[in-house]
């Protein structure tokens, strides 16, 4: 098993290192991931988690939806943990060049990161659905059952990925951009087992490393420079750059 130590000379050697996270990312800020044993996937609710977060449903059962919601994906208390607050440093000592996510907490952008490409979107920005106006986090979690504009009274949706809905093709044009560019991919806290993110690390070149900081095994560890299962928050802290 590789070590914290090794991915930090991985790090010190690299000119042009992009970080690409997922759900692990954010559990020891207390915000749970999706497919672990502990995750919201196997939690038991009158829907399936993965029916609840998804188009159709937000469409037809918007209420249900918000109270899923409400409930279970947002966690406004959350704090940055030492793996945020490390990349959010390796950025601005020009280590790292970008941090491609899959969360939608917006963590990485409170601990100082700069260059963050949210795949999935953020639980920070909603809009009306009738007249695009925006509306802060705070907002929803002030009101209750689904929130309507203030102006033309249309249901607000979160600015966030919901299954059955694409990725938006800026973001999906950056990503690749940024791992095809890169000399170092880091990828943490992912089982790389969400599509169709998982498969941008296919654009990073032949020449670039690519470690892994992962609890459970991904499907790209054989093919991988650096596999350290652990936790990442644990990994971060006691790299030096």
């Amino acid at each position: 098993m590789g070590t914290a130590a090794e991915l930090n000379e991985l790090i010190r050697s690299s000119s042009s290192a992009v970080f690409f996270g997922g759900a692990g990312v954010s559990v020891p800020s207390g915000i749970p991931d999706f497919r672990s044993s502990s995750g919201l996937y196997n939690r038991q609710f009158r829907y399936p988690a993965e029916t609840m977060l998804s188009h159709s449903f937000f469409m037809h059962h918007t209420e249900e939806f918000y109270e899923f919601y409400r409930e279970c994906m947002l966690y406004p208390d959350a704090k940055p943990n030492p793996a945020h607050l490390k990349l959010a440093e390796l950025e601005q000592a020009g280590k790292i060049s970008a941090i491609v996510t899959q969360n939608i907490d917006g963590l990485h952008q409170a601990a100082g990161s700069r260059n963050v490409i949210e795949l999935h979107g953020s639980v920070h920005r909603n809009y009306c659905t009738e007249c695009g106006k925006p509306y802060p986090l705070s907002y929803i979690l002030t009101t209750v059952g689904v929130p309507r504009c203030e102006e033309c009274g249309g249901v607000i949706k979160p600015d966030v990925v919901l299954y059955e809905e694409p990725l938006d093709g800026d973001t999906i044009s950056n990503a690749i951009y940024e791992i095809s560019h890169c000399d170092l991919l880091i990828v943490g806290g992912t089982s790389l087992s969400v599509y169709p993110a998982a498969s941008f690390i296919n654009y990073l070149p032949r020449s670039a490393r690519l470690a892994i900081v992962n609890l459970s095994p991904t499907a790209a560890d054989s093919s991988a420079d650096l596999v350290i299962k652990s936790g990442i928050d644990a990994v971060f802290s006691s790299i030096q750059i």
